[in-house]
């Protein structure tokens, strides 16, 4: 663990790509296997399941420490992380790294020797079967005997909530430069199911290791954004390289038939095959060894229905026949990755769609073909993006004809060129510290529109504010607080900001009714006043505009 702790620090540290791919590098090659393996799994961030929920762990800290509980929650929301402050406050009181009697693991080994993998297979495990006291007592009992780095990651992991900063991409390129193997292989091979094992990781590095696993999809080609209000004609150059569709607003994902099977891969590498019977069976019907890449709409009479419909079965594990009648799933396919166990990605894109379109001349109903949309010049492409929000899209992919399928997000051959977000001017009601580096910052908001003579909220947002913005509106912030409950302010409701969003959609979990689809700062309105917000009834406006559109 103390060598993990040192490379999460390390990457921690740093805002550098070289250097985080160099200290995943150095890592995976001192490590054993079995650690390794477990490092790979966490910072490629695969789910962890929740051991310890934090009122447990807040309840314990104030049993670990000396100190008052309100002093203990000062310190929590000046550090802004439960983790970190529990760190700050037991790690190391000990000094002897003995676990309390009665505890799951009764190793002699201190605490500090003891394995990433060990961690992950034994001692974290063994608490979900502990009572009530073992498990306070065991866990104080690694606070106190962990120094602060190692007490910080066993928290985090705990608790199922462990961030690193990197993204699957640098892991892949660190693990891809160590095997010396290329980048999209190393990809490829993170794909999927896996157990984090000392033999997988051994396959992992190893040159000659077969590629063949029935279930395992592509790494995804992600597509770059041209700019709300850019030029195509001046990016791209002559409109006639250029393969266009619509955006979808789905999920976008892989359906595989293989090895006698059949699954559905989500972007975020979840296997949802169970979720959308109606295109699993189709998917069945497929000729072994196909690949296709699309999206997943509600779909009903030919036409996309919104995203809030098809929200009713996302997380659904089991699907019921009342609900697959009402929310219909659809893909629409838009590139082929694999036709007949052959891998086409190197091919161009009129090739691949080429086959696709034969591939799915015959394909049952839930298999739809995404449309191609005629050129017929930038101008003419800027009207029909004008009037993708009427069509339930979100604008139109740009693909060049003769782009291969790339892994990641490779600039240049696809570019998504979404509308102009929806906006309105709201209020900010409600000012609430941060984590991590904004800990000491009020940087996530809640804003209100005007119903009548209340103040209603319809959003919260974190993102669109400089650094310099931030730091002004937290002093103001701190000025003119109401009233406090807990780590929230209630602020003088005059601080107006122009918010975007992509959609709105009825909803019962929220007062106003409504709900904003990726609601953002896009400036602070300064020169507005609270007089100039928009009011509930045109927020709801926007909604039945929609409908009607």
């Amino acid at each position: 663990m103390r060598a993990f702790a040192g490379l999460f620090e390390a990457l921690d540290a740093t805002t550098s790509t070289r250097s985080k791919v160099a200290a995943m590098h150095r890592y995976f090659a001192a490590a054993p296997p079995r650690d390794a393996a477990w490092a790979v799994y966490v910072l490629s961030g695969r789910r962890q399941k929740r051991l310890v929920g934090a009122a447990e762990l807040r309840a314990w800290l104030e049993q670990a420490v000396d100190l008052p509980a309100w002093l203990i929650e000062e310190a929590y929301t000046a550090v802004g992380d439960l983790a970190e402050t529990i760190a700050l406050l037991t790690a190391g009181t000990d000094g002897q790294g003995v676990v309390q009697r009665g505890a799951p693991d009764t190793t002699p080994v201190p605490d500090r020797e003891v394995s990433l993998a060990d961690w992950l297979e034994h001692r974290l495990p063994a608490l979900r079967e502990a009572d009530a006291d073992t498990r306070r007592e065991t866990v104080i009992g690694w606070w106190r005997s962990l120094d602060p780095a190692q007490a910080f990651l066993v928290t985090k992991l705990m608790t199922g909530a462990l961030r690193v900063g990197v993204s699957r991409l640098l892991v892949a390129r660190a693990l891809a430069e160590l095997a010396e193997l290329p980048r999209p292989v190393m990809q490829h091979r993170l794909m999927g199911q896996w157990q984090p094992q000392a033999a997988w990781f051994r396959a992992l590095l190893d040159p000659d290791t077969s590629e063949a696993e029935a279930s395992r999809p592509y790494p995804f080609f992600l597509a770059s954004p041209l700019g709300e209000t850019a030029d195509p004609a001046t990016v791209l150059g002559d409109v006639g390289d250029w393969r266009v569709e619509w955006k979808w607003d789905g999920i976008r994902a892989q359906c595989i038939r293989r090895g006698g099977g059949h699954f559905i891969w989500t972007r975020g590498e979840e296997l949802v095959t169970e979720r959308y019977p109606e295109v699993a069976e189709a998917v069945a019907t497929l000729p072994e060894g196909s690949v296709l890449d699309g999206e997943l709409v509600a779909w009903r009479d030919g036409a996309v229905l919104p995203f809030a419909e098809l929200q009713r079965r996302i997380g659904r594990k089991q699907v019921g026949a009342r609900l697959r009648a009402e929310v219909p799933v659809r893909l629409l396919a838009y590139d082929l990755l694999e036709h007949a166990g052959q891998d086409l990605r190197e091919q161009s894109l009129e090739i691949r769609r080429q086959q696709l379109e034969r591939l799915l001349a015959e394909a049952p109903p839930a298999l739809g073909l995404s449309p191609l949309l005629a050129a017929g010049g930038w101008p003419a492409l800027a009207r029909a993006r004008a009037g993708a929000r009427e069509r339930g899209v979100e604008g139109l992919m740009l693909k060049r004809r003769g782009s291969p399928y790339a892994a990641g997000r490779v600039r240049g051959d696809w570019w998504k060129w979404k509308l102009e977000p929806l906006t309105l001017d709201a209020v900010m009601v409600y000012a609430q510290a941060g984590h991590g580096r904004r800990a000491s910052l009020h940087s996530d908001y809640t804003f209100a529109v005007r119903d009548g003579e209340d103040l209603v909220p319809i959003a919260k947002a974190y993102s669109g504010l400089s650094d310099e913005e931030m730091g002004r509106l937290d002093r103001w912030i701190r000025r003119h607080t109401l009233e406090r409950f807990g780590p929230v302010r209630q602020v003088e409701p005059v601080q107006v900001f122009e918010l975007a969003f992509e959609g709105i959609a009825r909803s019962t979990r929220h007062r106003s009714g409504l709900a904003l689809r990726f609601p953002r700062i896009r400036r602070w309105r300064e020169d507005l006043g609270p007089g100039d917000i928009e009011t509930l009834a045109e927020v709801a406006a926007l909604l039945a505009d929609k409908a009607a559109g």
